[in-house]
């Protein structure tokens, strides 16, 4: 099964998925690539931007992946 299969899967399983999520299920680095190729191969993705306070209290923002 290939990364994006195994994206695909997991996004159906639990709704949406994180780069955090990505590297620490499958040890994906490049997220954002995966989900340019899904789409490419026509699943609907909608990107959300998400903001949490890191472990030294600092705002991050990063992507939310979840199937349209």
């Amino acid at each position: 099964m290939t990364q994006s299969e195994m994206i695909l899967q997991y996004m159906h399983e639990n709704g949406s998925i994180t780069p955090w999520e990505a590297m620490r299920e499958f040890g994906c680095m490049r997220l954002g690539a995966r989900i340019w190729d899904l789409k490419k191969a026509g699943t609907t993705i909608i990107t959300e931007s998400q903001t949490e306070k890191n472990r030294y209290g600092k705002l991050v923002t990063f992507a939310r992946y979840r199937l349209g």
